[in-house]
């Protein structure tokens, strides 16, 4: 069992929490098989999700350039515990998927219909989907009524018979394709899974860690995802352990890493995998960040869509960002009052200005319009 053989403090946690994931990749298809998912969102404020998560690590990257060059990347959209982007290796380790559908045993015929129109045409967007299903309705994930059309096309990509080739916005395009093949047997898929999680997440709660297996019955109902399998990778050293101030804390082995943290500002994604896990998130930073895009404006505490902003390996508050005409505007807020520190003014400065040219804004000088204290 491979277990630190000193104490880590919480300081040491923060430094691996923002040096392990806060890296830079030289291409972005690097950056995405690095990470191993790229969590998508539709919100743009100012830029989905994706976006904000690339931008930190893919140097010159530009809002969208994932949306216009993953048709020409080897990569695909899927969902492992959350819904995003990855690597065709990476697809791989889920499948075969089994488990039926309610869709296909209401409309049996269905499924054939819809791949041969896709095979027809090459590439069919979900909602323009030919209506040869006529108004024929199901029940979709929340219980609500879906177009049966739509849940097959969804079924059909969740078993690797359609991909997305492209997508605008929320609009995704499908086209015909086979299910990936892995040559690894299901324990392998697992573990391998189990890695790629505890380095998104590095270092990762264990009960986190234990409830993101638990996910993957859904997006990999052929692997038994079970905890003992955790415990194993532990007792075999490919997992690391720590436990600090009562809580297990876990890595790949070796993962530890000793590079200093750069005196940087930051503005993080509510998804950024430093910021995804929000228990995690306040045993190292001490304060209780949450997503509030669909908390009523009333009951919102830090904004719709705050971004937590780091500085070095604190995160000392967070800002809303928005487009003025040509230029940004910036609401920010303090967790222990404004930050007044000039090397952290000029850091900020340049993380706003990085920002802008991100979005492609003509004007550059960016703007504070107010300040929480």
């Amino acid at each position: 069992m491979k277990i630190s053989s000193r104490p880590i403090t919480i300081e040491e946690l923060r430094a691996q929490a923002v040096t392990c994931s806060l890296f830079q990749a030289g291409t972005l298809e690097e950056a995405v098989a690095r990470l191993g998912i790229v969590q998508a969102d539709p919100i743009r404020s100012p830029a989905c999700a994706q976006d904000l998560i690339l931008r930190q690590r893919v140097d010159g990257y530009r809002a969208s350039d994932l949306e216009q060059r993953y048709p020409y990347l080897p990569l695909e959209e899927d969902h492992i515990h959350v819904y995003g982007f990855m690597s065709t290796p990476t697809l791989a380790l889920l499948h075969p998927r089994q488990g039926e559908w309610r869709v296909e045993r209401e409309y049996p015929h269905l499924a054939n219909q819809v791949l041969e129109i896709v095979r027809a045409k090459g590439e069919v967007e979900h909602h323009l989907l030919p209506a040869e299903g006529g108004d024929l309705r199901t029940l979709g994930d929340w219980g609500n009524q879906a177009k049966a059309t739509t849940r097959v096309l969804e079924m059909l990509h969740y078993r690797g018979w359609l991909r997305v080739s492209r997508r605008q916005g929320t609009r995704r395009t499908f086209t015909h394709s086979s299910p990936p093949e892995c040559s690894l047997t299901p324990q392998e898929r697992l573990r391998q899974l189990v890695l790629l999680l505890a380095r998104l997440y590095m270092p990762v709660l264990e009960t986190t860690l234990g409830g993101l297996l638990s996910r993957l019955r859904y997006a990999a109902p052929s692997l038994h995802a079970r905890r003992d399998t955790v415990a194993a990778m532990v007792r075999s050293g490919e997992l690391e352990r720590a436990e600090v101030e009562g809580k297990g804390y876990l890595w790949p082995a070796g993962a530890w890493s000793q590079w200093a943290v750069p005196q940087v500002v930051r503005l993080l994604a509510p998804f950024d995998p430093g910021v995804w896990d929000r228990r995690r998130f306040e045993h190292l930073w001490g304060w209780p960040y949450r997503f509030e895009a669909y908390t009523v404006k009333a009951k919102q505490r830090w904004g719709y869509y705050a971004l937590p902003m780091l500085w070095g390996d604190q995160v000392v508050g967070w800002a809303n960002l928005s487009i003025r005409g040509e230029g940004l505007q910036a609401e920010l807020g303090f967790v222990t009052g404004r930050q007044s520190d000039a090397a952290f003014q000029q850091a900020l400065e340049e993380e706003l200005a990085l920002m802008s040219s991100f979005l492609g804004l003509k004007d550059g000088q960016p703007s504070i319009i107010r300040i929480d204290q």
